[in-house]
């Protein structure tokens, strides 16, 4: 019917064979003579010229129709890869039960806790180091409640204005964490400690000063102790060492959490130490060192964060061994001829995006496209070319056909690429 442009209705007066199916599972089927089609194809339209111009415009509409097909499977895909080449993620209360969420809540709790009987001992001794210490656990407590912010945001979906996702919200809160640490603990605690040096007062019993001190020494260092094993587990995971994933900030939260507490330990002992010497020799100016020395502690900390976030953010590329790895498998392929302007760029949290321009060898993507099709049938349709006309419609559909293959081999090396390196969420991949 096709091919003669009948309906079925034209049929039913045919003569009609009954023939038996050559598949045991299958029923006999009704076939009709050619020359019998032939004529009925004749009184329909009346002449061969005009079955010839309808079958043509028959072929332009299907055309047309494949066309649509296509363009709304490429949509469909475009829109699938949008919404869908994202792992599943975490609802936001599952975040903060496990991982640099629960690292981050524990941190909370325990510095919330820390800056309100670290307040009390100052407000009772008058200590400057004491006042830097409670200042240390006011700024780690709100630096740690803006991590938790920032980890929230991190687990939306990507939208239409941000096609990426938000994961480098990890970072963006990491960073400002760095400048808070900075402006309101380094700084206070500069401060406070200059100001004891040109106006010292006396201090009264440290006893318990010193209580609250060993308590916070405690909880700072329980809770250093689960960024360490959170750290080395990813690390783990990872194939790094522990050094490698604290300096490639490759956890942010779960860094900022790590350094601040140990600075925080670090600057209790160095509190602890300053106000025993002011306790021995009666001396205010050893406190006000040890401010300033817990203020120096903050700065170098929060230089350090500012530092490896600014550099996530930028956008810096992985590992050249994993680059050479991704290379490789595309120049492995036979359908590749060669590789060019090869980018992977880290998004942060275990998410890559790749970018590279690909020289496909047409030798192989033609010869893909022809297993495909009936090589009788073609050759039957360059043998019935006459005109240019004929010529240019025998052109456009089986050169759109092989634009088609090469887009599906695209599309197959970009879906090898991410199942073979789960890391690589997003692939860019420009044919040459």
């Amino acid at each position: 019917m096709n091919e003669f442009c009948l309906k079925p209705s034209d049929l039913e007066q045919l003569r009609k064979i009954r023939r038996r199916s050559p598949h045991d599972d299958t029923e006999a089927f009704t076939v009709f003579l050619r020359s019998d089609v032939e004529a009925k194809a004749l009184d329909v339209w009346g002449s061969h010229e005009a079955l010839a111009r309808e079958r043509n415009l028959r072929k332009e509409v299907e055309r047309e129709y494949q066309e649509n097909i296509f363009r709304n499977q490429q949509l469909l895909k475009e829109y699938k890869d949008f919404w869908g080449n994202t792992k599943p993620r975490s609802g936001k209360r599952t975040t903060f039960l496990e991982g640099p969420g629960k690292v981050v809540m524990v941190a909370i709790c325990i510095n919330g806790l820390n800056f309100f009987f670290k307040l009390l001992a100052w407000v009772y001794t008058g200590s400057a180091s004491m006042f830097s210490e409670a200042i240390h656990s006011l700024a780690d407590t709100c630096n740690q409640a803006l991590l938790a912010l920032g980890i929230s945001q991190s687990v939306r979906n990507p939208d239409p204005g941000h096609p990426y996702g938000f994961s480098n919200m990890r970072y963006i809160a990491s960073l400002i964490s760095g400048v808070g640490i900075f402006m309101m603990g380094a700084g206070l605690s500069w401060y406070h400690g200059i100001m004891g040096l040109l106006h010292p007062q006396p201090i009264e019993s440290l006893l318990w000063a010193y209580c609250i001190l060993a308590g916070s020494l405690v909880s700072e260092g329980a809770t250093l102790l689960v960024a360490v094993n959170e750290i080395k587990k990813s690390a783990q995971v990872h194939g790094l060492s522990f050094y490698e994933y604290v300096m490639q900030s490759r956890d942010p939260s779960t860094n900022v959490v790590l350094l601040e507490d140990a600075a925080a330990v670090l600057g209790v002992i160095m509190a602890a130490s300053c106000m025993g010497l002011t306790s021995l020799t009666g001396n205010p100016y050893y406190d006000s060192l040890g401010s300033l020395g817990v203020g120096t502690l903050l700065g170098a900390v929060s230089a350090f964060l500012i530092y490896t976030n600014t550099e996530a953010l930028l956008g810096r590329s992985i590992q050249a061994e994993r680059v050479q790895k991704l290379t490789e498998f595309l120049e492995n392929d036979p359908a590749v001829r060669a590789i060019h302007d090869v980018k992977a760029t880290d998004l942060g949290l275990s998410k890559v995006r790749f970018k590279a321009e690909v020289d496909f060898d047409g030798r192989v993507v033609t010869r893909s496209y022809l297993e495909k099709q009936d090589i009788d049938q073609i050759l039957n349709e360059i043998q019935q070319v006459k005109t240019p006309e004929e010529l240019e419609i025998f052109m456009l559909k089986h050169g759109e056909n092989i634009i088609d293959t090469l887009g599906a081999e695209v599309d197959r090396l970009e879906k090898e690429l991410k199942q073979r390196n789960p890391e690589v969420r997003h692939v860019d991949l420009e044919i040459l």
